[in-house]
């Protein structure tokens, strides 16, 4: 199945090109302040402006969603002819005029083609093929940029994984169970004069024995009902079957020192962390993994979110069906973030952790952080004779309460400006040990200095100042 033959495709994107849609151009030729009106859905400004020359008739299509005459949009067009924008869906005809057929969005320098038409949210039948949406784009902030040899895009639906990989991939492998969304990444890639591979298959099997440097996957991760058949949103697997299903994979998937990364759902079951259920997704050694939880949705919240995003709002039986299931397997909420792998040699590492604050982005680096700190030695003996220094954007911060004889003060706590944003109580020896953290003095003599001070044995102190110590370095508050 293809949209356009890739020759037409070309002249698509040449028409784009020729018309000048996009972001950038949009906020020159219409303004900051109507642009910024256009995200929040008030189109008067941009309505008011646009004219019939050929930036106009895409914004007026794709951007505000209303049709124009046959004329100016032939013209915008060229070289695509107004017939094979017809015959292949990108335009309908309507009482109105001719309108989109497709949706148009931009990411980076990149333009994509997809079923998501303007100002519309929820599919368009169960072959719906999504646009650029919040979780696509968590996943291009989260996913690591340095270059590789190959990159594998999981379930790439429109492609917008794919085309990103290929800015620092030399060579990118996409698949897709859904045809139709194949069909949509090859015109994507053709429209952006990108060339990817593109295999139709579900999930692993069309790579089945073939390994990458770097392999993300926005999947299809939703925890739906059975036979709901969305398959841009559901896996077809048993509960959080499908993230379970990545993860297993994961070490097989990935060349030595490679990076796999993918969103994903997760239940929590009433008596069980959360965290013990991601971390038995994984068996065996050889991954390190970090795996972080961005949101929880209980499960009536989560029903209806879903519901919504398919127009499926009204049925009340499936809302009820779909709560039953919840309850019937005693589950309190799902959760929703991403989990990075790394194969390396050796013991499998699971961290599991909540960060529903704000963080300081591209998140991309605060997972090459988390990676990079922990291929440093930071066993007691390596740890005993380094030099610390305080990290720069963390402080000191206190709360005291006014007694009798002064401010009491009752917490103290070290607090990130910038990276993760982390907050660590800490207590008053600790504050002594981190002033002296200057990057000059080994952690040998200011345990010594300390143990004196306090008339300690210093082998205690440093057992007792140890594991606090290597948190502290973990979550980027020493380096």
């Amino acid at each position: 199945m293809r949209l356009l033959e890739a020759e037409a495709a070309a002249r698509l994107g040449a028409a784009l090109r020729n018309g000048g849609y996009h972001r950038a151009a949009l906020r020159s030729a219409y303004g900051e302040n109507a642009m910024t009106a256009a995200d929040r859905a008030d189109y008067r400004a941009l309505l008011a402006a646009c004219g019939d020359d050929p930036l106009g008739v895409w914004t007026r299509l794709f951007t505000i969603g209303v049709p124009v005459a046959q004329g100016p949009a032939e013209k915008a067009l060229a070289p695509l002819g107004l017939d094979e924008a017809l015959e292949c869906g990108l335009l309908v005809r309507t009482p109105g005029g001719l309108a989109a057929g497709w949706g148009l969005q931009s990411s980076g320098e990149r333009l994509l083609f997809s079923d998501q038409l303007p100002n519309t949210t929820g599919g368009r039948g169960r072959e719906h093929v999504l646009g650029i949406a919040g979780a696509s784009e968590l996943l291009l902030d989260a996913t690591l940029r340095s270059g590789v040899e190959s990159a594998l895009d999981l379930g790439t639906g429109c492609g917008v994984q794919a085309l990103a990989l290929a800015d620092h991939a030399e060579c990118v492998t996409a698949t897709d169970l859904s045809e139709r969304a194949i069909a949509f990444a090859a015109l994507n890639a053709a429209v952006n004069g990108i060339d990817i591979e593109l295999v139709q298959g579900d999930l692993l099997e069309p790579v089945a024995g073939r390994r990458f440097d770097l392999v993300v996957a926005n999947p299809p991760f939703v925890i739906a009902t059975p036979g709901s058949g969305w398959t841009y949103r559901d896996g077809g697997r048993e509960a959080d079957g499908i993230a379970a299903e990545l993860a297993a994979a994961s070490t097989s998937l990935l060349n030595p020192n490679g990076t796999m990364q993918f969103l994903a759902n997760w239940l929590h079951v009433a008596g069980q962390d959360w965290s013990e259920r991601v971390a038995g997704w994984l068996s065996g050694e050889g991954a390190r993994v970090w795996a972080v939880e961005r949101e929880l949705l209980d499960p009536l919240d989560y029903v209806r979110t879903w519901q919504r995003d398919s127009g499926e709002d009204g049925n009340a039986e499936q809302a009820a069906a779909w709560l039953d299931w919840f309850d019937d397997n005693q589950v309190d909420g799902v959760g929703f973030g991403f989990v990075s792998f790394r194969r390396v040699a050796g013991p499998t590492e699971v961290v599991c952790e909540e960060a529903r604050h704000s963080v300081e982005t591209p998140w991309s680096g605060r997972v090459s952080d988390w990676f990079a700190v922990r291929e440093k030695d930071l066993e007691p003996e390596a740890l005993w004779e380094s030099k610390l220094r305080v990290a720069p954007g963390v402080a000191l911060q206190q709360a005291a309460e006014l007694g009798a004889e002064g401010w009491d003060v009752d917490r103290q706590w070290l607090q990130q400006s910038g990276g993760m944003r982390y907050a660590e109580q800490i207590d008053p020896l600790l504050v002594a040990f981190l002033g002296a953290c200057d990057g000059e003095t080994e952690v040998r003599l200011q345990v010594q200095l300390l143990a004196d001070t306090y008339g300690a044995e210093t082998a205690l102190l440093y057992a007792q100042l140890y594991p606090i110590l290597r948190r502290l370095i973990e979550r980027g508050f020493l380096a």
